[in-house]
């Protein structure tokens, strides 16, 4: 009995390893920028990082913990997505 419901334990967990696996591997790669706030509005955040400056995106869902503003020291973490692609016709024929 003991035995017999070990070896359920294990293959749940199994299968939530699995999953998991599934679902990171589905999502795009997560980078970060690091740097002072130039500018805040409701749809972007600009951050200075060295000389450059960094404007993102941001929407409802963008999470914010702490005061956003100008000055504020912040790392905020981003995904690179496809607005759009144009794919031209193979001119080799």
């Amino acid at each position: 009995m003991l035995k017999n419901r070990l070896v359920q334990v294990c293959l749940v967990a199994a299968v939530v390893v699995v999953l998991i696996g599934v679902a990171y591997a589905a999502a795009p790669k997560t980078y970060q920028v690091t740097g002072p706030v130039l500018s805040v509005t409701n749809d972007t955040i600009v951050v200075q990082k060295g000389t450059d400056k960094w404007e993102l995106g941001r929407d409802a869902t963008t999470k914010v913990t702490g005061d956003l503003k100008v000055g504020a020291k912040v790392t905020i973490q981003y995904r690179m997505t496809a607005v759009t692609v144009d794919v031209k016709a193979d001119k080799t024929k």
